[in-house]
């Protein structure tokens, strides 16, 4: 008989695996996992006064407030002696249930109590972290308390605790460690990757001889652990450390990097660390740093009362502003490193000239002087100690100092080339790349995809990656796919990134994976853009390409995933695994999916949106037609900008003007704003930028239940010009002023809710009412091509992005102060109106301003219809590409809706039976209308 072994089951990587709404996977690459706990009624005094007066609300903001500013868990406890914990631990993880900005990542349950644990974990979505459990209460009670966790599905956080008390020594530290897991992994049967060990952090330098070991030994059992039981992670509490040298910041900033420096690399891999309380650790005054390591590691019996003699010299004071020169004292490869970890490039042609005199070729001073200091900028940023828009800074350094190389190694080149009939090797081939190939780590190529005109995302990633010494060749914006392809096989890049802004581009990204998959292609793909999403990506393109497919969301991830995907010795597995992860995402993605009932569209009908059309407040336009704006003054649009999503651009989170006094990114939100202010002042006083609008307002009415139909008007002659009136021109062949097409909202509805169409917010023509409706479209991007062009060929991407980043601002500012302008005046239907900016950026004027393509519009077509209604490209000029986005980019359309009843609202998916209504409309046949609205209609 013949015997057959049995099959070999692929093991996992065992990875501690969390989840809010979205993944965290903690694996040996990862950078430092840090914590917000400022959600801890203990940690947190604001925190504390807002539940006990039970203000959920704001308490709320204060959750959202640390995952905007990048904390990737967040640590809630609601042990108080005047909270009832269970209850408002309950009723606040609820709240954070709804807030998807929130609960996208992991929580962390933190209570002494464990009646409040179980609640939070009865309620909590995704797979969190109990903090804690621990040997004080006994083997009984902690296996006890282990078995429910592992039922509930948690990981935990094992306290260095025991019946005898807290380990406050290294042989403590692993023998409660060693006994705890023992007893988790071998009788409790807890995976040990969801075992993390807190080995308690406590204060060096308190003068008492007991505590002079408190780091080492805290360091020393990390490691330790990290070697003797597999899998585990290693948390703590880094202020902790400091605590003796509370008042003196920067004394503590030192301890805190020296540290988590050491602790890190000992294997500590997650904890609570305030960014804003670090020293860069090579930035640390080195008679300083003497000292903090002294303490640290115990090396000198006088150690504490030598650090404690030099913090008195330093109390009181701060990072002060003045230009400090000693720098310029140290040594040439230090030099060019401070210059490119601060982004100041005064002196770095001086300092690159002096590379070159000691160098035998000018390519070695890229590959050793220039990497040597880009790889400091990219583990600083790597691990959290260094934000986006210094980043770019550092590569405008970087580009400065490559240009001036660039004829040097170009007349190398020439040598070279003649001494032999071969190409020298490092010779430039592509004069568009960030940095010579020679020595580097791999070739990306990146390309806004065809159709799409948005870039300052990709170029971000762009400039990050040549940072980490990727050659990065950009193709720029609406790239044609078979331009990619062919790209791509010329130069032999590693990976291709593919980005993209509008819904149409999802499509284009699908079409790229199928015909690299066809062309048997095996680099991987990386998606990003503000479209696109993990689901998307796993859903809909990972299926199409064998080779590894990854969404990348950020630009600090773009870094450690391409590392990931290039390495030579691990790329095979991670590719396996990412093959494997996007593949249990995409089945749990499916099975999430809510199964939602849809009526049919006569159904949906009657449940429409009711209003009163004989009371609804109707307001005649005071000047109706179609309107052109041409040479607009810009300094009218500063008060109207929105800063927010300006600072999310550049990665920086949270709301403006608070973010400037942000204890994590305040300090470089605070620099970016003063350049970016500086940057508008210069384009607005040297008129840089042209800002373009041309609107029009329309007798309307709505006619078969969706469609929105304009009157035409008498014809004025002649032509637009500012201030000036045109007739509005047919649509379509329609032979009226132009026909309007919404879609109408199929779920169906809870008891009094109606399935909501925009048409609803227009009197339909059998009522016998006149009704009006706006369009628009405004611009700010006429210019900034060009100048964003000069900047790039002076090697300065930070100004470059910054004048894309706010020609973007100034066209929403403009969109906004456009319609308050229609509201009160050129409509008038608001004509009292008084609001502030705030007021404005909250929407609570009268009235919408819905755009093609988003929830409540979501269908681009009509982009057509407007433009065809105002004239958009004869009136000011601004296009629309193959896939309907607005060229210049920084343009910004829609409608102009006055009832007050009107609202925002996302339209959803939509059944067979209206894309056949769809399809009639739109005079196209069945196929060409669900290929439409598939691409256009969002998921």
């Amino acid at each position: 008989m013949k015997v057959h072994q049995p099959s070999t089951i692929n093991q996992q990587p065992k990875y501690l695996k969390l989840s809010g709404l979205e993944p965290l996977i903690v694996t040996p690459e990862s950078n430092f996992i840090n914590v917000g706990e400022r959600t801890n009624v203990a940690g947190s005094k604001k925190f504390l006064r807002l539940i006990k007066d039970r203000n959920f609300e704001e308490a709320l903001s204060v959750a959202r407030e640390q995952v905007e500013n990048g904390a990737q868990i967040i640590d809630i406890n609601m042990d108080d002696g005047l909270i009832d914990g269970k209850e408002a631990m309950v009723k606040f993880l609820n709240l954070v249930i709804a807030e998807p900005d929130i609960s996208r990542v992991p929580i962390m349950i933190d209570s002494s109590k464990w009646e409040i644990i179980e609640a939070g974990l009865q309620v909590v979505q995704g797979k969190c972290v109990v903090n804690s459990i621990s040997l004080k209460e006994g083997e009984a009670e902690f296996i006890h308390h282990a078995k429910l966790i592992k039922r509930y599905g948690a990981a935990v956080i094992v306290m260095a605790f025991d019946e005898t008390g807290q380990a406050d020594n290294y042989d403590r530290r692993i023998e409660i460690a060693s006994r705890s897991y023992d007893i988790l992994v071998n009788q409790v049967k807890f995976a040990p990757e969801d075992i993390i060990f807190d080995l308690n952090i406590f204060p060096v330098a308190t003068g008492m001889d007991e505590h002079k070991k408190n780091a080492i030994d805290f360091i020393e059992a990390t490691r330790w652990v990290r070697e003797n039981l597999p899998y585990v992670s290693v948390s703590g509490g880094v202020s902790n450390v400091s605590f003796s040298f509370r008042g003196n910041d920067p004394v503590r900033e030192a301890m805190h990097s020296v540290f988590l420096y050491h602790a890190i690399q000992a294997g500590m891999n997650i904890g609570i660390v305030n960014p804003a309380m670090l020293e860069v650790y090579d930035d640390i005054p080195k008679d300083l740093l003497d000292r903090v390591e002294d303490v640290m590691f115990d090396r000198r019996e006088d150690a504490t009362e030598r650090l404690l003699d030099f913090a008195e010299t330093v109390i009181g004071t701060a990072k002060e502003s003045k230009i400090d020169l000693s720098w310029r004292e140290e040594p040439l490869q230090k030099r060019i490193t401070r210059a490119l970890v601060k982004g100041i490039d005064e002196f770095i042609l001086e300092d690159i000239e002096e590379a070159r005199q000691a160098a035998d070729k000018p390519i070695e001073v890229i590959e050793g002087n220039l990497m040597t200091g880009m790889n400091v900028v990219g583990d600083l940023f790597g691990s959290g100690k260094m934000f986006l828009p210094q980043v770019v800074k550092s590569a405008r350094v970087m580009k400065k100092a490559v240009g001036y190389l660039l004829p040097y190694i170009e007349e190398e080149k020439k040598v070279q080339a003649a001494k032999s009939p071969k190409p020298p090797k490092g010779a430039l081939k592509n004069s568009e790349t960030s940095v010579p190939p020679s020595g580097a780590r791999g070739k990306i190529l990146m390309a806004t995809v065809k159709g799409d005109v948005h870039d300052i995302g990709k170029n971000i990633v762009g400039v990050v990656l040549a940072c980490n010494n990727y050659e990065i060749i950009d193709l720029g914006v609406m790239v044609p796919p078979e331009k990619i392809i062919a790209t791509a096989k010329e130069e032999n890049v590693d990976a291709i990134g593919l980005s993209g802004l509008i819904t149409p581009s999802l499509d284009e990204m699908v079409f790229l994976a199928k015909e690299m998959q066809r062309q048997n292609f095996k680099v991987p793909l990386l998606i990003g853009g503000a479209t696109t999403s993990k689901a998307h990506t796993a859903v809909k393109i990972d299926t199409e390409y064998e080779c590894a497919v990854v969404h990348i969301n950020d630009a600090s991830r773009a870094v450690t995933v391409v590392g990931d995907l290039l390495k030579r010795e691990t790329s095979a597995s991670y590719k396996d695994n990412l093959k494997t992860e996007y593949n249990t995402f995409r089945q749990d993605f499916l099975k999430r999916q809510k199964v939602k009932i849809y009526l049919p569209i006569s159904e949906a009908r009657k449940n429409k949106y009711q209003i009163d059309w004989n009371t609804s407040e109707i307001t005649k336009p005071k000047q109706l037609g179609v309107q052109a704006l041409k040479d607009f003054d810009l300094s009218l649009l500063e008060e109207f900008i929105d800063w927010t999503p300006f600072f999310r651009s550049w990665e920086l989170h949270g709301k403006y003007p608070n973010i400037l006094t942000d204890k994590v990114v305040g300090e470089q939100a605070s620099e970016l704003f003063e350049d970016a202010k500086k940057m508008l002042q210069k384009i607005i006083s040297e008129k840089l930028l042209e800002a373009r609008a041309v609107f029009g307002i329309f007798e309307a009415n709505t006619v078969n239940d969706d469609d929105i139909e304009l009157v035409p008007l008498a014809p004025k002659g002649g032509t637009a010009h500012s201030h000036e009136f045109v007739p509005p021109l047919g649509a379509r062949g329609t032979g009226a002023g132009g026909t309007f097409r919404t879609l109408r909202q199929q779920s169906k509805k809870a008891a009094g809710k109606p399935n909501i169409a925009l048409a609803d917010f227009i009197a339909p023509k059998e009522s016998g009412t006149q009704d009006y409706i706006g369009c628009f479209c405004v611009s700010t991007g006429f210019g900034t091509q060009e100048l964003a062009s000069k900047y790039e060929k002076e090697h300065d991407d930070y100004n470059s992005i910054m004048v894309k980043a706010l020609a973007d601002r100034l066209a929403e500012a403009l969109a906004e102060y456009l319609h308050k302008k229609v509201r009160t005046q050129y409509w008038g239907y608001a004509s009292e109106e008084n609001l502030s900016n705030d007021d404005l950026i909250s929407e609570k004027y009268k009235g919408i301003r819905p755009a093609p393509g988003y929830p409540a519009c979501p269908d681009h077509l009509e982009k057509l219809t407007i433009w065809e209604l105002l004239k958009v490209k004869e009136n000011i000029g601004v296009e629309l590409t193959e896939s309907l986005a607005m060229w210049p980019a920084a343009s910004v359309s829609g409608y102009y809706f006055a009832n007050p009843e009107a609202r925002y609202f996302g339209l959803g998916k939509i059944k067979e039976d209206q894309i056949e209504d769809f399809a009639k409309r739109k005079n196209m046949n069945l196929d060409e209308a669900t290929k439409w609205l598939k691409t256009n209609l969002a998921d």
